[in-house]
């Protein structure tokens, strides 16, 4: 989505400012902790694809990111990020580069998700995992950011916010196998949110969902 490439990088500064708040601070916590409860057994090297400003990178040991919003990678390139610029959807990488793969809240704003994943796959090495971070468009905070969406805030008017089952069947039509899920926010959306266990499993309700899935030899492997 072009137009979300071109609200990143006019509001870099200020989407990053925002993980600073107290709100965000907290937020940010919990959703860390549910991506960190599926790293178990994922070797390096690591890349996110969508990596933003670097944030999650950073605090997760990630290594290398790609963006295709120049202003945001300046900033992850500060935190120690190594970065390139470009779009999930075609990655500049060679074949089974990876041993793990992260695309946090990335897929609601690429223009073909299944070539995403797809592209995520090719370049995992075999038994690779990939963890996909998403808000689940059932859950009430699913309902805030379609709000924010229909009221056309600068940035969400640009996503497609995708249910746990959707994302599920493009990675199996990608033919990764799906293993494992985390799931936080399961508290409703408010000025003052809490600090929130994280849950080993899947909480069909929670407003974040991760989902790690595996890429193995029966998996239609390039």
């Amino acid at each position: 989505m072009s137009g979300a490439v071109e609200a990143f990088d006019q509001y870099a500064e200020e989407y990053d400012r925002w993980f600073d708040s107290p709100d965000g601070r907290i937020l940010f916590k919990a959703e860390v902790e549910a991506v960190r409860v599926l790293m178990k057994n994922l070797g390096k090297p690591f890349l996110e694809v969508g990596v933003g400003t670097g944030r999650f990178a950073k605090e997760l040991g990630i290594e290398f990111g790609i963006d295709p919003s120049h202003r945001v990678l300046e900033i992850a390139e500060r935190r120690g990020i190594k970065v390139k610029e470009a779009k999930g959807e075609s990655l500049p990488f060679k074949d089974e580069s990876f041993r793990a793969v992260f695309l946090l809240f990335t897929l609601c704003f690429v223009e073909d998700p299944e070539k995403v994943l797809s592209e995520a796959k090719r370049v995992l090495k075999n038994c690779g995992g990939l963890i996909v971070g998403i808000i689940n468009r059932e859950s009430s905070w699913g309902e805030l950011y379609m709000k924010k969406k229909s009221e056309g805030h600068p940035i969400y008017k640009h996503a497609r916010f995708y249910s746990i089952d959707e994302v599920v069947k493009m990675l199996e039509k990608t033919g990764m196998a799906v293993e494992a899920y985390s799931s936080t926010l399961c508290q409703p959306p408010s000025e003052m949110p809490y600090e929130e266990a994280v849950y080993k499993g899947l909480v069909t309700d929670a407003g974040f969902i991760c989902i790690r899935a595996r890429k193995t030899d029966n998996s239609g492997g390039e």
